[in-house]
């Protein structure tokens, strides 16, 4: 890529900053424009790229002057953003993030392409990490930051900036951008409902699979179990809690309150002791995916797995942000049915009540998925447990709104939990001070919205 000359439309986004960082490293100019930036919020993100050698513009239109610049637009590109509108003035290409994500990605000798509904972050990191830990200098993309790269030089560190030669991606399916990408090793970690059909999420995985050299599968899920069964068995790792058919085996799971232990058995080969610093048995999971990857890429086991020990977690993923009074306020990501699962089997293997504050990101979710909530936190809450959901953001449009949050709470209550719906995130902060007593968990759950670390840490003090 020596000297093109990028401009990235939305550079302060935690899809596009690291993704610019690695287009960087490669020899390429960065520009770009921000629409948060030029609100005055978040300036130490903007001072940080500036000083990393990236030159900012407002998001006018004014920084895409030249036909030589390829600008990068997210997923959508609106007409109506000045910026695409000068790059069409300009005569300048127009690529999205998720085609020069792919295009980078195809482009190394060894890719590793981390792709499911749930894990893919936690996954991709623990993939990182061994690799590093092994000196093989790779290139990541993750959607998340890892907590293992993350120092003062690097508080973004949703990347990581290795060598050309191997490049691993969370990989992602909601928006269809799985279609453009060719691992030489493909993982899945579970396929279940959460932006398309099942008809197409088949189609899309499949076809992941199909283009990789080695797939690397989890028999506990019944439809990444059936990819299993669609691909020549010399071409496929599979992993599972305690089913001896796959070729990677967690038994013995011990948990721990900071983590997790468990016994890893290879087929046809020695058993390992293996110990988590993150808790929950999806992140054995997640670590048994890990560990099938790596070892796909030559990573001997023991050394796998010895680095996985210091895997230190990905932020917002059952993260503790501290302790008031003897209340422990946590901040978690999840926020489709599966993922809110996991963290509440996780966080019931210990004492205390749960408080939760569970943040929907808007209303299509709740629409399509109204009855998985409602089954899910009914089937998993604890009879002194509370459920604290505001209404989702509304930021106007044609949005159906048929769906709101007291909708999800009255079937909860239905099923003889304690939930409520309030009308805001404020009301809720106001409601988890006032209810939260020594021994209580909060837990503010939700994605897509970098504020709710804020208010996190704002609950804290509060207490």
């Amino acid at each position: 890529m020596n000297q093109d000359d990028y401009f990235f439309c939305g550079i302060g986004g935690s899809g596009m900053l690291p993704l610019a960082m690695i287009v960087q490293a490669q020899g390429a100019r960065i520009e770009g424009s921000d629409r948060s930036r030029d609100q005055g919020r978040t300036p130490e993100k903007f001072a940080w790229l500036e000083a990393h050698g990236v030159t900012l513009h407002p998001q006018d239109g004014s920084g895409v002057t030249r036909p030589s610049q390829i600008v990068v637009a997210t997923g959508a590109i609106e007409d109506t953003v000045p910026d695409i509108g000068a790059a069409r003035r300009a005569g300048a290409r127009i690529v999205t993030r998720p085609e020069l994500l792919s295009q980078i990605f195809n482009a190394a000798p060894t890719s590793i392409g981390v792709a499911g509904t749930s894990g893919k972050s936690t996954i991709t990191g623990m993939i990182a990490w061994i690799l590093h830990e092994a000196g093989r200098a790779p290139t990541v993309m993750n959607g998340a930051v890892m907590k293992n790269f993350a120092d003062a030089d690097h508080p973004f560190a949703s990347a990581l900036i290795g060598g050309p030669d191997l490049f691993v991606a969370e990989v992602d399916e909601s928006d269809g951008s799985i279609a453009r990408y060719d691992p030489t090793v493909a993982v899945v970690s579970n396929i279940s409902l959460d932006h398309k059909s099942m008809e197409e999420l088949r189609d899309l995985f499949g076809g992941f699979t199909a283009r990789s050299t080695t797939a690397v599968l989890n028999l506990d899920n019944p439809e990444t179990a059936a990819l299993a069964q669609s691909l020549p068995p010399e071409r496929v790792v599979t992993f599972a809690l305690g089913e001896e058919a796959a070729t990677l085996n967690a038994h013995d799971l011990d948990p721990r309150p900071t983590g997790m232990a468990f016994t890893l058995t290879e087929a046809g080969g020695p058993k390992h002791a293996v110990t988590l610093n993150v808790p929950g048995a999806h992140n054995v999971a997640n670590a048994l995916a890990a560990l099938g990857a790596v070892r796909a890429v030559g990573v001997p086991l023991d050394q796998a797995v010895a680095a996985l020990e210091t895997f230190s977690g990905i932020r917002r993923r059952m993260e503790v942000v501290g302790t008031a009074k003897g209340v422990t306020v946590l901040d978690d990501f999840a926020h489709n049915p599966d993922k809110i699962a996991a963290t509440l089997k996780t966080l019931h293997a210990f004492d205390g009540r749960l408080l939760i504050l569970f943040q929907p990101h808007g209303f299509g979710p709740l629409r399509l998925m109204k009855n998985e909530f409602i089954d899910g936190f009914a089937g998993l809450l604890r009879a002194d447990d509370v459920l604290l959901m505001p209404e989702p953001v509304y930021y106007g449009g044609t949005t159906d709104r048929s769906v709101g949050s007291e909708d999800i709470v009255s079937g909860i209550r239905a099923a003889g939990r304690h939930a409520e719906a309030l009308p805001t995130r404020e009301a809720c902060g106001d409601r988890l001070v006032a209810l939260a007593r020594p021994g209580d968990r909060i837990v503010v759950m939700g994605a897509r919205d970098d504020t709710l670390s804020t208010f996190a840490a704002s609950l804290l003090d509060r207490l």
